[in-house]
């Protein structure tokens, strides 16, 4: 089954000459969506993984069933302000300023093997401050898997040091 056929693109969303990749239709087929879940499943089945985080919001659709195949934990990492216990945060970088994703102090234990989730890798900023957050928690970075890549944008480049792996590459 090829992914990338369930992948639309919308020319200038969310501002003129960006082609945003919509999931939806993906999300929309069963088949596929259970599909896309699986094979990040078999990549990491027998990598130990203790605890899945996943970035909001898109992440968690992807990181929530696998962490479920993996009997493994699910930590949401969230934008400022949607987090009611005592929190972290990280800030990254935009275009046009700098943003700020969120995760509970308690969200895993140090030590902890941590798979970091999200639907598609573009500058690799959020995810770098994510890692950021695994890290000061002593959480063990084992991977960071994503649904899609924009290999243009250069994030690998952010995240050299770590395990990547992204089931649709443009």
């Amino acid at each position: 089954m090829k992914l990338e056929d369930r992948i639309r693109d919308i020319p200038d969303f969310p501002k003129k000459g960006i082609v945003f990749k919509d999931i939806t239709p993906l999300l929309a087929d069963a088949e596929a969506f259970k599909h896309a879940v699986d094979l990040m499943t078999e990549q990491y089945n027998d990598k130990g993984v203790e605890v899945v985080v996943a970035i909001e919001a898109r992440g968690f659709i992807l990181g929530a069933p696998l962490a479920y195949n993996l009997g493994a934990a699910f930590v949401p990492v969230r934008k400022a302000g949607k987090l009611p216990a005592e929190l972290i945060s990280a800030q990254y970088a935009l275009e046009y300023g700098f943003d700020s994703v969120e995760m509970h102090k308690d969200a895993h234990a140090p030590g902890q093997r941590v798979l970091i989730v999200d639907d598609l890798l573009a500058t690799g900023g959020t995810m770098k401050a994510t890692i950021e957050l695994v890290e000061r928690l002593g959480g063990e970075v084992i991977g960071i898997a994503f649904l899609i890549e924009l290999t243009d944008l250069n994030g690998r480049r952010q995240l050299k040091d770590y395990q990547i792996m992204s089931l649709i590459q443009y």
